[in-house]
């Protein structure tokens, strides 16, 4: 290869007489370096010089039984040993995949197998001690009676979204507004779950909004607070020894300030009649109209009974309040229209979604949009006095899903075994001369007042507890509250969602008083004091004895989601 325009004296050109590649070839295609003589000045004609680029050594790889099968060729560029093997007769010369690729893609996938070593060990192999507790809980939730009212049992599906890869990403924001990138598709989701739960509860988007962001109704609650009031701005709720909830504001008889409620706003409470156990609305009138509060709270998480709506709506107006709603036991009766709806009169609903609705953990707050209508005159002193609800955007910023099938004919008819489950329930313990507060219920779950018979709900938990059933203690309006409750809440959720009938419930109301005939016998041999029973509880026989039946009994039933 000449290059006749060149403006040097030196050229590149490779030998015309180059022979072909052969294994026998010291040099191939050798290249030479010639100086052009039409830009030499020398007296005599130049020689083509072959330059040597690299210094060749072949040898041999011989295998240990001595079949010749390829050659080595060692040589060095520029100073680097370089060993370049051979192939053998009768193969290919040409290399379909370039040398410097194939090192790449061998790399690549050294280090994909690297990230599926660590990143694709199932629980079990990845940290045996944890899979080996969980797989404990499994087979107590299997073998055991839950009657927890605020529990539940999902299915597979959720169980699925939960542990998903979806957990890999951030969406702080909202929809279209998210502070990192990437979140198209969890928008989607976000999207999708606000209008599902819309959908849910039968509610027009023009006049009400959801945020589906919340972790529970206790955050939900919170970011209402938050979002809604000032520093030491007024709330009012059910107090809790009468079925109320912590995050509604609560204060220890002490005076001590047990929940954040009432620790950054001022929180008074109204109750419920001694003698009835039903919410006293005269006494919530006249409580509300003094207190004035700015945000006036209805629901709870111990009441048995309905809540009268239009009232509190009535009430609200009188003083100017925002009426909120705390639906989170009660909204899957609620969705299934099995109970009365707060939306009608309420302001802004809250609510978790893995109660009754059997969805995953979480909460939610559906607030109203668009024209405020005459009866809603509540004043925040936080706006400009405009003629449409603000709540939004306030609600969006303090607060910086699986609902698709409660508008089922299934769901429904499972709300509804639900409340016939915990009806029943309340006739078999009733029958038996229990005492339960209200004397029923009108929802899914029941409150048994254990100072009839002379138990602390701490100690009959615990033995229910060692009986492989679970319950929790409550407090019944009187005692010492929440701090030292002489009831225990009872709910029919999870054992309903297992398949259990009206007369499974009988029997669920035979352990139960069983439980309570072995917790006054430690009682009275062993005391009321925590530390004192709690040395009877061990070895006895008569807990093992229950325990066992309990077990054989609940074994009986499947789980949803399990493959047990």
């Amino acid at each position: 290869m000449d290059l006749p325009n060149a403006q040097s004296g030196l050229s590149l050109g490779l030998n015309s007489h180059a022979s072909p590649v052969s294994r026998d070839s010291k040099v191939d295609s050798p290249i030479s370096l010639r100086i052009d003589s039409r830009f030499c000045t020398l007296p005599y004609s130049a020689q083509p010089v072959p330059l040597q680029l690299i210094e060749l050594k072949e040898e041999k790889n011989e295998l240990e039984n001595g079949e010749d099968l390829s050659e080595d060729e060692k040589f060095s560029i520029l100073g680097h040993s370089v060993c370049l093997k051979r192939p053998r007769d009768g193969q290919s010369l040409l290399c379909t995949n370039p040398p410097k690729r194939v090192a790449i893609e061998q790399g690549l996938e050294s280090r994909r197998t690297a990230v599926r070593a660590w990143g694709n060990q199932p629980l079990r192999v990845a940290d045996p001690e944890v899979h080996e507790i969980m797989e404990k809980e499994r087979q107590r939730q299997f073998k055991g009676v839950e009657l927890i009212a605020s529990e539940n049992f999902v299915c597979r599906a959720v169980m699925e979204a939960l542990g998903s890869h979806l957990t890999n990403k951030y969406s702080e924001g909202m929809p279209g507004a998210r502070y990192y990138t990437g979140n198209q598709n969890i928008d989607h989701i976000e999207v999708l779950c606000c209008e599902r739960a819309l959908a849910a509860f039968d509610l027009d988007p023009e006049n009400w909004g959801v945020n589906v962001q919340p972790y529970s109704c206790t955050s939900a609650n919170f970011a209402v607070y938050t979002g809604l009031l000032l520093p030491k701005d007024r709330i009012m709720g059910l107090d809790s020894p009468s079925g109320g909830n912590l995050s509604h504001g609560y204060y220890a008889t002490s005076g001590k300030k047990v929940s954040a409620a009432s620790i950054f706003f001022e929180s008074l409470p109204y109750k419920v009649n001694p003698q009835t156990g039903y919410i006293d609305y005269e006494k919530l009138e006249e409580k509300t109209l003094d207190f004035r509060p700015k945000i006036l709270i209805c629901g709870g998480s111990s009441y048995p009974r309905e809540w009268d709506y239009a009232r509190f709506r009535q009430i609200a107006d009188k003083c100017g309040a925002v009426l909120m709603c705390d639906m989170a036991h009660i909204s899957g009766l609620v969705a299934a229209k099995e109970c009365a709806s707060p939306f009608e009169y309420c302001d802004v609903v809250t609510s978790t979604t893995h109660k009754s609705l059997r969805g995953p953990r979480g909460g939610f707050v559906f607030y109203r949009r668009g024209t405020k209508s005459r009866k809603h005159s509540f004043n925040l002193n936080h706006g400009d006095g405009n003629t449409h609800y603000d709540f939004e955007d306030r609600l969006n910023f303090a607060v910086f899903p699986s609902l698709q099938g409660v508008a089922t004919l299934e769901y429904k008819a499972y709300m509804q075994q639900m409340k016939k489950k915990a009806q029943a329930l309340a006739s078999a313990l009733l029958r038996r001369k229990c005492r339960l507060v209200t004397g029923g219920t009108d929802n899914h779950l029941l409150l048994w007042d254990l100072t009839a018979l002379g138990l602390t709900g701490k100690n009959y938990e615990k033995v229910c507890e060692m009986c492989l059933i679970t319950l929790n203690k409550s407090a019944i309006f009187g005692d010492n509250g929440a701090i030292s409750p002489g009831g225990v809440r009872i709910g029919s959720p999870t054992m309903t969602s297992r398949g259990c009938l009206e007369a499974d419930f009988e029997t669920i109301a035979e352990f139960l008083l069983r439980a309570a005939q072995i917790t006054s016998i430690i009682q009275r041999e062993h005391g009321k004091s925590q530390t004192n029973f709690l040395k009877g509880l061990q070895n006895n026989k008569d807990i093992i004895e229950l325990r066992e039946c309990v077990e054989t009994f609940a074994s009986q039933f499947a789980v949803p989601g399990f493959d047990t």
